[in-house]
């Protein structure tokens, strides 16, 4: 397993840190199911917006909650190994919630991104609250079209198919 992988606390140490040396922690999370071009542009843009780069994965159960039967494809284990490969992240949490509200709580991070399929006013308003308590900048990265897990899936269905 990486050493980028870390739990909660661990993370939230590394961020104290860097705020004490005025250098910028940059969040993100997501599911990370099939890794591809969109999420690696994605965590190329969101990792630009700061000094360091934390991916919260959200944990088996989680993604089964948001995305339905038979997903993830991958363990938490595996996309987190996965995700903590790419050069543009610092650190990876893995998160069993379906909200990150308990991480941002904890994390306290700089700077929140989401990709441009969301708006500052969709984001889960739990989790918005959250951001804005502990002075967070929330960015919102442009959206690869044409680049999507479920996408792909589609895809792989009509190719076993036909």
């Amino acid at each position: 397993m990486s050493g980028k992988i870390l739990d909660q606390d661990r993370l939230a140490a590394i961020a104290d840190t860097l705020r004490a040396q005025g250098r910028n922690l940059v969040l993100t999370n997501g599911c990370f199911d099939l890794l591809h071009v969109g999420h690696v542009r994605y965590l190329q843009a969101a990792r630009a917006l700061g000094d360091a780069l934390a991916v919260a994965i959200n944990g088996d159960d989680s993604v089964r909650a948001l995305k339905g039967a038979g997903r993830p494809l991958n363990t938490e284990g595996d996309r987190a190994e996965v995700v903590a490969a790419l050069d543009c992240v610092d650190y990876v949490v893995i998160f069993q919630q379906v909200r990150l509200t308990p991480v941002i709580g904890k994390v306290r991070p700089s700077t929140y991104v989401k990709g441009g399929d969301y708006t500052p006013a969709s984001l889960d308003p739990e989790e918005r609250a959250a951001l804005e308590k502990i002075g967070a900048k929330i960015r919102i990265v442009p959206f690869e079209r044409g680049h999507s897990t479920s996408g792909l899936l589609e895809r792989i269905k009509k190719l076993s198919s036909g």
